[in-house]
């Protein structure tokens, strides 16, 4: 994806600028981890020096966190429809466990937004600037805060805690998601020793992580089965 840029100067070219940028990484993510992704091979495809790519942004980092929110917010619109319309409550905690099954296939439809989660904090959210660092994390602070409101639509959470449930799904699926994508070696040797398959060991563990928050979550809420 070459292309010729001229210097940007009227917004609308900036803005060009910053979605080819982003239109590039994102095309790069679909072929390798974010890990094996260069600024300056970032920079060749887009037909940019490195230089001229931190005019538009501080670092391969910051690029990165912005395609990270972009998904985000796309799986978020995915989910709602997902999830549907809320049911009545059943015993045995069953709309708990559906919520948080819902969630957890659902995500794990996301390859990116996994991969980028699982590399956010130790990775993404360093060599950053003070004002990169606080967009993102006000912006994310709106996806968590979103992400807890459709949880509540369906399950009797208040603010706290569906806000707490929401910070868990990211928890888990950053430690998780490493786990069910090693290396050669290692799937080989999980082969050999029998384990499930890496997208079912991820689907299968995040479901069980989650609903074990909600019911923890609603039990500790007072909520009783089917009430």
């Amino acid at each position: 994806m070459a292309l010729d840029f001229q210097r940007a100067r009227r917004p609308e070219q900036v803005e060009a600028r910053r979605a080819a940028i982003l239109e590039t990484a994102r095309a790069l993510l679909a072929e390798r981890p974010v890990s094996q992704i260069s600024l300056r091979e970032l920079s060749d495809c887009v037909g940019l020096a490195k230089s001229n790519v931190l005019r538009y942004f501080d670092s391969r980092e910051a690029i990165f966190l912005e395609v990270l929110d972009a998904i985000w917010v796309g799986w978020l619109d995915e989910l709602e429809g997902e999830l549907g319309e809320p049911t009545a409550a059943k015993a045995g905690y069953e709309r708990e466990v559906r919520v948080a099954t819902v969630i957890a296939t659902s995500i794990s439809r996301q390859r990116l937004l996994c991969e980028l989660i699982s590399t956010m904090a130790a990775v993404l959210e360093h060599n950053i600037s003070v004002e990169t660092a606080r967009t993102f994390k006000s912006r994310a602070g709106e996806r968590t805060e979103r992400l807890a409101d459709l949880v509540r639509a369906h399950v009797p959470l208040d603010a706290h805690a569906a806000g707490h449930f929401a910070k868990a799904v990211f928890i888990l699926v950053a430690g998780l998601w490493p786990y069910a994508n090693p290396g050669e070696a290692v799937a080989t040797v999980l082969v050999e020793r029998g384990a499930p398959a890496g997208r079912e060991m991820f689907v299968d563990g995040l479901t069980e992580g989650l609903a074990n928050q909600l019911v923890g979550l609603v039990v500790r809420a007072g909520q009783s089965p089917g009430r």
